[in-house]
This record gives C-alpha cells, structure tokens and sequence, in this order.
C-alpha cells in the first residue's frame, strides 16, 4: 500500500483518488517539520495520496501537514511530536479532523482538507488526578494486574478520538476511563467549533463487559477480555438506518515488565436510528487476529465506494493495507 506504520484516516476523493491522514515520523517516512527539523515517534498529521483506487499511496511533501506557529518548533505548542489517530470527515463546505495530543482531543477544521485551521482543545478530554477535578465512574481510572497503581492517572477522557457529522451536529467519540474502558462521545453544532462540544445523554455508549481475565490467558483465550484496558478510535459510517464502529480495545500489558502489548479490533453497531443512542458490540470481536495483535491493529479505517467496503489498517508491525468487501 506504501503506508508505513501509523493510523491512518482514508477519505475517497472521486474517481481513482484517496487521501489518506496518517501521522508519521522521521524515523517511520522522512517526515520533517515545517522548520526543516526530524520529526521524533510517533510524529505529526501528514497526507498521502492514491491515484491508483488506494491501492498505493505516496507522500508527495515529507512535511507535517500543520505548520509550525515560529521556529523552530515547540512539542508543547505545535504538538509536532504526538498529532496522533488522525480522523477526518468531509461535509458538504468544510472538512473536520480530531487528532489525541497527550490524551487530550484536538480539533481544525478546513475547507480544502489541505489548509488547516489552528487547533482547538475539546474541553474535558486528557487526564488528571482528582485533586485537580472529580470525574464519573465511566471516566475513572481502575485497577490493572500488570501497571502500578502509582503511575496511573485517575481520570481519562479522550485518547484516539472518532469523529462523525450528521446534518448541523459534529460528534466527537472519546475513549473513556482504562480498566475497565468505555466509548462515549460529544456532540455539537458543526459551526460552533470545540468549544460548543457537550458530553452526550448516553455516555458511555458501550464498556468493557469482563474484567482482565486469567492472567496467563493468551491468544484465543483471552480475545473475550482484549477491550479492558482501553476502549478508543471510532470510526463510525452510517449504512441505512443504522450506524457501525470499527474501534480499538487494548487488554493492556500482559507482565509488568512490558508496556501495553495486547491490541484487538472491535465492531459494534448503534441498535436503533439514534448515533446517541444504546450500541451493541458484534459478538465475535475482536476481528482479524487473536490476541496480542500487531500494532494499530485496532486504529482502522472504514471507506465505502460504490459496492466495495475498504478497511485500512496495520497488516504488519511495520505497515498498514487494507481488506476488502465486495457485495454482490
């Protein structure tokens, strides 16, 4: 496919063209700020496109796609060191993208999908301990068998965020809490920008359901926990009166000595017509692998054309492609 290991977001432009919204590095594709300098993982929003149906996608400028307000660069303002799990969607006047920056959710908005505007933070997302603010049981951090309670943050709302705009409201899907995980969402008037976000009526939409399991379950055997950790990046596409989610779970570490190494990919599907509504998960999640799971297994991307559903995303640990169904 030619792209290289990051999540992606992938949007059918008309005709054979795809631009795919990845975040890469020097070390991952060359990828350099708008001041010229490398890129550290896991690296900045960067375009590639396809001419070819998405079949094969280059990066015509090797640059991070948001410039940088003064060089050179600074990661606490400019966030060219973690503009990650880019989603993107085109309305009919403007396009919208979400992007995680230190488990915050970020948002800009464009009109060419090439040109962006500056970043604006949706407000309640990223993390932080109690004394600097309470949050619900769904946003709260619990206990994991492998990770030190001590290094663990109280309060999660954010992470891969998912995006989705229907008639004049934006949502915004957000991982919440780790261990157990959850998926809720925000919802706004498009033209209001983040700051008119509010949390939806039915946060969350959907958990965790079992705990982290037998510690020593691996492969199949622990595919019914693999979402406990973290539940995160939607991506939602409405198909008749119903709407489905690829989304991320993460079991977590499988021993203390290793950092988070076990990555599943879910679906779920909202039961009704309400995108705010009640969701239920597809009972044979997670899909593709078995656990542990490559990499960005789990951040997919949906793309719909005519009679072909695509599905980007990791096929190795080092590359994402794609997956194809066809109906007929």
């Amino acid at each position: 496919m030619g792209l290289p290991v990051g999540e992606s977001d992938t949007i059918y432009r008309g005709g054979a063209e795809f631009w795919s919204y990845l975040h890469a590095s020097h070390q991952s594709a060359g990828v350099i700020d708008s001041c010229g300098d490398p890129v550290p993982f896991p690296g900045c929003v960067t375009l590639w496109k396809s001419h070819d149906g998405g079949l094969h996608f280059a990066l015509e400028s090797p640059r991070c796609l948001f410039p940088c307000a003064s060089c050179p660069c600074e990661p606490g303002r400019d966030h060219v060191n973690q503009q990650q799990y880019p989603r993107v969607f085109f309305d009919a006047d403007r396009a919208y993208m979400v992007y995680e920056w230190g488990a915050g959710t970020f948002m800009r908005t464009s009109f060419d999908g090439v040109h962006w505007s500056a970043e604006a933070h949706v407000p309640g997302t990223g993390v932080w301990h109690t004394d600097q603010g309470s949050c619900t049981e769904a946003e709260s951090i619990g206990e994991h068998p492998h990770i030190y309670s001590e290094l663990e943050w109280d309060c999660l709302v954010g992470a891969p965020p998912g995006l989705y705009v229907e008639g004049n409201l934006l949502y915004v899907f957000v991982g919440l809490g780790r261990a157990p995980g959850h998926m809720g969402c925000y919802v706004g008037d498009k033209y209001a920008g983040a700051g008119g976000l509010r949390k939806c009526a039915s946060n969350p939409l959907f958990g965790a359901d079992p705990g982290y399991g037998p510690v020593e379950a691996l492969g199949a055997a622990a595919n019914p926990y693999f979402e406990f950790r973290t539940i995160s990046s939607a991506d939602v596409v409405r198909v008749g009166d119903r709407y489905h989610m690829a989304y991320e779970g993460v079991r977590g570490p499988s021993d203390p000595t290793v950092v988070d190494d076990q990555f599943g990919l879910g679906f779920a599907r909202s039961v009704g017509a309400a995108i705010d509504g009640p969701w239920e998960k597809y009972p044979g999640n997670p899909v593709i692998t078995d656990l542990p799971g490559n990499v960005g297994v789990g951040h997919a991307d949906i793309v719909i054309v005519g009679p072909a559903t695509y599905l980007y995303t990791a096929t190795s640990p080092a590359t994402r492609g794609r997956y194809v169904l066809v109906r007929r």
